[in-house]
């Protein structure tokens, strides 16, 4: 075979690979576009309760589930901030596609009040189609220096007020035989890590009462679905990010975006998948590794604590 002839079949050959690098490159977006158009028709018309609606997450969730069309029921501590994202979103709409979002005033931390607002809650349409429980409480301080108060407020948050609201609702969606529970919970409902004992304890109670909760309804044709994610990537300012240094950096490397999980909500109610994991290798990795080889997950975990003793007593 002559040179030229090798020269004219490389140039072939990179163009066929060029040419399926494009195509590709052209039909994902588009494979992608699809999919959220066929999975925003899931949630049309359909009656959406998210709780903890201020929040990063459930003001991406509002968004995106108001474009497709779902009559939303807005909850938060906050009845001004509700009024100031309802209008947001009616502002970026197209009134005729849409529904004006219905407000209600949700405190977990005030337990008294659930009863009274779940009947509000029922008021809105008379029926309920989704829930997404979207609530979360963080707390970060060696076991020792949390008070029992604080135990308890993190687990109305993070358990009784999602589960009291969950049972409230419940007799209306056996009765229709229908609806959609989703639970947005953290990846400490599946492991622990040290310094975040009430935080990881309240994530693992919610985690498995929904468990539960899903084998039990299945027989109404009730689905429920619970998705774990990593750290939150919310939008910081760049003094933020000067005064967090390299944790901040890490983090943001293994977190993910409001963006990207709105998307897996809507995927996820358009496929019924019953558990998700949004999280980056080395989560997962140590998910597997507390599942298989607990000695070492330990062992790890004990390590950084060390670590971490060790970094705040050279500060001091």
């Amino acid at each position: 075979m002559a040179i030229s002839d090798i020269m004219g079949l490389d140039v072939s050959t990179v163009w066929l690979v060029l040419a399926a690098v494009l195509i590709t490159a052209a039909v994902f977006p588009l494979y992608r576009l699809m999919l959220r158009h066929l999975a925003k028709t899931t949630v049309r018309n359909k009656v959406v309760l998210i709780t903890d609606s201020l929040s990063a997450l459930g003001n991406e969730f509002a968004k995106l589930f108001h474009s497709g069309g779902a009559r939303l029921i807005l909850c938060g501590n906050s009845l001004e901030r509700l009024e100031t994202l309802a209008e947001q979103l009616t502002d970026e709409s197209d009134p005729t596609t849409t529904f004006p979002p219905k407000l209600v005033e949700l405190d977990f931390s005030d337990m008294e009040s659930v009863p009274e607002v779940i009947s509000e809650i029922l008021e809105c349409y008379g029926c309920l189609d989704i829930l997404i429980f979207n609530s979360s409480m963080k707390v970060k301080a060696p076991v020792q220096c949390l008070s029992l108060e604080m135990d308890r407020t993190v687990m109305d948050v993070n358990y009784f007020g999602p589960i009291t609201l969950a049972k409230g609702v419940l007799p209306s969606l056996i009765s229709r035989r229908t609806g959609h529970i989703l639970l947005v919970n953290s990846i400490q409902g599946k492991l622990t890590v040290p310094f975040r004992a009430t935080y990881a304890a309240s994530k693992h109670a919610v985690q498995a009462f929904f468990d539960c909760l899903r084998a039990e309804v299945q027989q109404y044709g009730i689905i429920v679905s619970t998705v774990n994610h990593t750290f939150i990537n919310t939008p910081t300012t760049e003094d933020e990010a000067k005064s967090t240094g390299t944790t901040f950096t890490k983090q943001k490397s293994l977190g993910v975006n409001p963006e990207e999980m709105a998307s897996e909500l809507l995927n996820t109610l358009s496929s019924k998948k019953k558990e998700i994991l949004m999280a980056r290798f080395i989560s997962k990795a140590a998910i597997y590794t507390r599942s298989l080889f607990p000695n070492l997950f330990f062992a790890i975990m004990a390590a950084g604590v060390k670590t971490t003793t060790a970094e705040e007593m050279s500060e001091d």
